[in-house]
């Protein structure tokens, strides 16, 4: 709730390319959703408009939604238009995510006397070489750099070592690691399903659990993914790997939700197998929480990643993680302890790991929880907003 009396509030812009619903795009609604917002005002400018998209869960966490029609390098022909739009709403922060949002943040704050803070969710060296370049040198012109990771952090540091990041002396580089909402990705019994189905108006007895509607066998372990179908979470390999899984444990289905560029391939891959019934694709979802609740195991091939948010919601939801060793995840995942880790070469051992879980359902059980126990201490959505909000206020106090 928002207090009428509360004193004027800081204004902070999210700027960032588009709302598609990728890992960044979606941190932006789930950490308003924990911001006091008696405190902070949050808008959000973006620029290229997909179909699937996440303005709906932007307008429920009370964001404001702003678009400028622009497609990368546009973006530099709306400079202008972007600085008066920041004088006109009178934000105190402007805070960019990615590389085209984050350097025409830094041109904008050239002109403005406006805080730039940014948030860089990958290596430099996974970009392209324009988004590369851009970003290496218009970098210094900003005040605080958010890292989603220790290694993300090491490479900005790294590839700013012949062009040192100064804004007046002020620039920081602060490692902030993505946060998940504990509360509200908690894992759902088929009880606790089928009895929200009955309210939904199917009837209790009638409901039908989102297992039967998949047809997957009750007993039937699940190894499952959330993604946006890149070449970067290598979900060709993700396949090649359940094909092999089940000549061990032929019971085991597999779960993809998700969507992208990869679709088709992935899906005539499947196809191709002949093992298409232990397969569900169910594309895109706004509430992945029930179907994470029915995975026993979350796979993931990444060849590199920052911190996936992805599959922290899993282990919220009391999922182990059997990943390769892409980026955050092995500052997440305590090797034998929430799950296993392979080095990303090294992909074809997740199998083994997999078919241990498989054949061992105390040990899937223990980790489960370890899973849950880890995201709770370390990686909660409340301890990254309160990282988030000290930031924003230093970082106008200094500026004044």
């Amino acid at each position: 709730m928002i207090s009428d009396s509360c004193p004027k509030r800081i204004k902070v812009l999210h700027l960032i390319k588009s709302l598609g619903r990728g890992g960044a795009e979606k941190l932006i609604p789930e950490t308003a959703l924990v911001h006091d917002q008696n405190k902070f005002e949050f808008h959000c400018l973006y620029f290229y408009h997909q179909d699937q998209n996440i303005l709906d869960e932007l307008q429920a966490a009370g964001i404001q939604t702003h678009l400028i029609p622009a497609k990368n390098l546009e973006l530099f022909f709306k400079i202008k238009k972007v600085k008066h739009f920041v004088l006109e709403q009178g934000f105190d922060i402007i805070h960019a995510h990615l590389p085209w949002a984050g350097i025409l943040a830094r041109f904008v704050g050239k002109e403005l006397a406006i805080p730039i803070v940014y948030t860089e969710h990958n290596t430099w060296e996974r970009y392209n070489k324009i988004s590369y370049l851009g970003n290496r040198f218009t970098f210094k012109h900003q005040d605080v750099a958010i890292a989603v990771s220790n290694e993300v952090a090491l490479s900005m540091r790294l590839n700013s070592i012949w062009d040192p990041y100064r804004r007046g002396g002020r620039l920081k580089v602060i490692v902030v690691q993505n946060g998940v909402n504990t509360e509200v990705f908690r894992r759902k019994s088929v009880e606790n399903e089928r009895i929200e189905i009955g309210r939904l108006g199917s009837g209790i007895l009638g409901g039908v659990s989102l297992r039967e509607r998949l047809g997957i066998p009750e007993n039937a372990c699940v190894i499952g993914k959330v993604a946006v179908f890149r070449s970067q979470k290598r979900l060709w390999l993700w396949v090649e790997l359940a094909m092999r899984i089940l000549k061990t444990c032929p019971e085991t289905h597999f779960l993809l939700v998700g969507d992208g560029e990869w679709r088709e391939r992935i899906l005539s891959q499947v196809k191709k197998s002949g093992l298409e019934k232990n397969f569900h694709w169910v594309g895109v979802q706004k509430n992945v929480v029930p179907y994470l609740s029915l995975m026993d195991i979350y796979l993931s091939t990444s060849e590199f990643e920052g911190l996936p948010i992805a599959m922290l919601e899993a282990m919220s939801c009391e999922v182990p993680i059997v990943s390769t060793r892409a980026g955050g995840i092995g500052e997440v995942i305590q090797h034998g302890k929430q799950g296993f880790l392979t080095e990303i070469e090294e992909w074809e051992e997740l199998e083994g790991y997999c078919i241990q879980l498989l054949q061992n359902p105390e040990l899937q059980k223990s980790m489960a929880q370890a899973a849950r126990d880890r995201v709770i201490e370390k990686f909660s959505m409340r301890r990254m907003v309160s990282e988030l909000e000290r930031i924003y206020t230093e970082v106008i106090e200094v500026g004044k």
